[in-house]
């Protein structure tokens, strides 16, 4: 184990010498390339794919459906952005929920489906790690539903394989979740902040995530000609870098033999930093930085591609439609259904299947 100052040079050097990512095959779980797999990672926003995996679960034991309200409380309205920005007492349907959580990564949504989920945001966050453990997550662990940073919130690309690999096993009917190309409340459209989907050949989800510490983290997935791969970029300095470093990742991993490669399962841990939590802060967020990736942009705004396998949307978004239920737009006209619905689905256990890993 490093102590003392030894260990304060390896984390010094960290951000430099670990972005952690890979690329897997979701049938075979051969790894076609992969880096840093072991070392632990702020998950931001790739947090919403543990939400999203765990109430998967509460539908499956049948304890909600997707017409079943999410309401926002005062708890969930309070998140910073991003946000769907409602009142206290409005609601969604379960179904507009996750659209809004996987393609605009609404912080308030995410912590108001964990309080229906759960009945608290608490209870959720230990659904979700319960969840994590029992696929095979073994250096993960979360502190709210959304990813905003803080001490304790932590993953590997290695966990993150598994977790969208468990998904699109377990839960293929949810699979149009990740991959709309966005949504419309009728008044305001928002684009999916992935960039493959769309642009990419065969992309069909996951999500994307950044916060300071963490860089710009995807998880995505791709299929094409009966081949499903997964990859997971940890740390990239701009929302197109990880776009490029993803496209190539599941280019090659829907065009490689395969032969000889690892099983994902067969890796062993390994690297003398994992067990410390990466912190890119420094590297992500100055000024100098943020030039740069000022600069990388077109002449209308866009992040600058430059990945041969992404190529643009010459089209309309094709959007999916998520908003308030109607009828519950003045704030608090839904509150005490919203006490009855969470103190259910609170106490139906979820039962438990094999699980993959």
């Amino acid at each position: 184990m490093l102590t003392g100052a030894c260990a304060s040079l390896l984390a010094a050097a960290l951000p430099s010498a670990a972005n952690p990512q890979l690329v897997v095959d979701v049938n075979s779980l051969k790894v076609y390339e992969q880096q840093e797999i072991y070392q632990k990672w702020y998950p931001a926003s790739l947090t919403k794919l543990m939400t999203a995996y765990t109430t998967f679960r509460a539908l499956k034991s049948g304890q909600l459906t997707l017409e079943s309200p999410v309401v926002m409380t005062k708890n969930a309205a309070g998140e910073p952005p991003s946000k769907m920005f409602y009142k206290p007492g409005q609601a969604v349907t379960l179904d507009s929920a996750l659209k809004m959580l996987l393609i605009k990564s609404a912080n308030d949504i995410a912590v108001a489906i964990g309080e229906t989920v759960a009945g608290s945001e608490p209870a959720f966050v230990n659904l979700m790690n319960s969840e994590a453990k029992r696929i095979g997550m073994t250096s993960s662990h979360f502190i709210n539903p959304n990813g905003l940073p803080g001490a304790g919130q932590y993953t590997t690309a290695r966990d993150l394989a598994v977790l969208a690999i468990t998904i699109k096993r377990e839960f293929p009917q949810y699979a149009p979740y990740f991959a709309y190309e966005g949504f419309t409340t009728g008044k305001k459209n928002y684009p999916n902040l992935n960039m493959l989907i769309g642009r990419f050949d065969g992309a069909d989800g996951m999500k994307t995530g950044f916060i300071c510490a963490s860089g710009f983290n995807q998880v995505s997935s791709a299929t094409r000609n009966g081949r499903a791969v997964v990859s997971v970029v940890l740390g990239a300095d701009s929302l197109g870098g990880r776009a490029d470093e993803s496209a190539r990742l599941l280019q090659l991993g829907l065009t490689s033999t395969g032969v000889g490669k690892p099983g994902l399962t067969q890796i062993a841990p390994y690297g003398e930093t994992r067990d410390m939590v990466a912190d890119v802060s420094k590297e992500i967020c100055n000024p100098k930085a943020a030039k740069i990736r000022s600069e990388n942009r077109d002449e209308v705004g866009r992040q600058k591609l430059m990945s041969p396998y992404i190529h643009q949307i010459d089209r309309p978004l094709n959007l999916v439609a998520a908003g308030l239920i109607p009828g519950t737009e003045k704030a608090g006209s839904v509150k005490g259904q919203t006490e009855t619905a969470q103190g259910d689905v609170a106490n139906v256990p979820i039962p438990v299947p094999r699980p993959v890993f």
